[in-house]
């Protein structure tokens, strides 16, 4: 894309994480040289509308980026950290390749630093086996089939490998029991969740049907939180036809204190071991 000033600028519909970060290090690079939006881009012939939105995280195009480096003082011998970031923000993620942008949950769990997953419905995406994927996406109304299906599957699997390869992703799950005992819940499905339970990025926690009314019955919700402590922690909320990613702080606040509330009412970790392995043995 083109923007109004002739020069080159990626601007996907929202700029992703990776690009926000660059955007935010330009910011900060600017502060630092004591300069203002307008005061940077004069002699760059760049509108403090377009400073705004590389900040914002659209990428310039990199003669720009280049440019930019140079008014903030920053000396030639010392770009490449900062082109190693540019080139982070260009690169595509994994999931483009499976047909996936950057607007859904996956770009987001992608470059997330911790994740707090409450379920009423499903084991969680991260703790799922293949048997437990293919049984699910069976039994969805428009499920999926040949090569769409092992498709899923393999984002799913995909997924999985931030829990066990760096940077590690850190994962709290809340689960209610009724998840545990529903088909396709199998004792395959049942000792992974201990074998995960047992990484040290990993805290499972099973809330009782005796809990009785609360308030994670209305629906699952997770909360992700990044690296960058300057990025703002999310929420997202799937449901059955469609999904909702909610970014306002008192928002998400309350969702943090629910999830937390929901957590205290859970099992602790090793009482939800002890009930999964009761299930086991049941079965």
């Amino acid at each position: 894309m083109t923007d109004s000033e002739g020069c080159s600028m990626d601007r996907p519909a929202k700029p992703n994480y990776r690009r926000r970060q660059l955007g935010r290090t330009l910011r900060k690079l600017r502060e630092a040289a004591g300069l203002s939006q307008e005061d940077a881009g004069r002699p760059l012939r760049f509108s403090t509308s377009k400073m705004s939105r590389i900040e914002q995280g659209y990428i310039p195009g990199y003669n720009d980026f280049l440019a930019l480096l140079d008014r903030y003082g920053i000396i030639a011998s010392d770009y490449d950290e900062y082109v190693r970031m540019f080139d982070y923000a260009k690169e595509k993620g994994w999931w483009h390749a499976f047909g996936l942008s950057d607007r859904g949950f996956v770009s987001v769990e992608a470059e997330a630093a911790w994740i707090r997953n409450y379920q009423l419905g499903f084991i969680p995406g991260l703790l799922q086996t293949e048997g437990y994927m293919r049984a699910t996406f069976a039994g969805a109304r428009d499920s999926f089939e040949g090569a769409n299906l092992e498709n899923q599957i393999k984002v799913r699997l995909r997924r999985q490998r931030r829990l066990v390869d760096a940077p590690l992703l850190k994962l709290h799950a809340v689960v209610d029991e009724s998840v545990i005992r529903r088909d396709p819940c199998e004792a395959a499905q049942l000792r992974h969740l201990l074998d995960a339970s047992e990484l040290p990025n990993v805290t499972l926690q099973v809330l009782p049907q005796s809990a009785g009314s609360h308030d994670g019955l209305y629906s699952n919700f997770i909360i992700a939180g990044f690296p960058d402590r300057a990025e703002p922690d999310l929420a997202y909320v799937p449901y059955g036809f469609g999904a909702l990613q909610i970014e306002k702080e008192p928002e998400v606040r309350a969702a943090r204190l629910i999830f937390d509330h929901l957590a205290d009412l859970a099992l602790d970790e090793e009482d939800s071991r002890t009930l999964i392995t009761g299930l086991i043995a049941e079965m």
